[in-house]
């Protein structure tokens, strides 16, 4: 019953680490990129190279939030353990 629990508390753990890194990008993605637009509107207003890197970040941070929030179906934390016992199954069909 404990090895249960230790396992269900190790993978909220790591959910709730995933999402804490997610949310910590995001933070960093807003905050630099407010900081770009004003360096640009400052220094070169009729030139707008700012949305560069906001577009080029955002398909980063969109990624990491498909995989965060489990988008992505092969991301999800049990996709593996699914996954593994479909393969075992498969070879002990094939065995007998």
């Amino acid at each position: 019953m404990e090895v249960i629990e230790d396992k269900d508390y190790e993978k909220a753990r790591k959910r709730v680490d995933d999402l804490k890194g997610w949310y910590s990008h995001l933070t960093a993605y807003i905050v630099v990129n407010i900081f770009l637009f004003l360096l640009n509107a400052l220094s070169s207003p009729g030139n707008w190279w700012f949305y560069w890197p906001l577009l080029g970040w955002g398909v980063g941070l969109a990624s990491h939030g498909l995989a965060t929030f489990a988008w992505m179906p092969f991301m999800k934390d049990d996709w593996e353990e699914r996954k593994i016992k479909e393969i075992m199954d498969r070879r002990k069909k094939n065995r007998g």
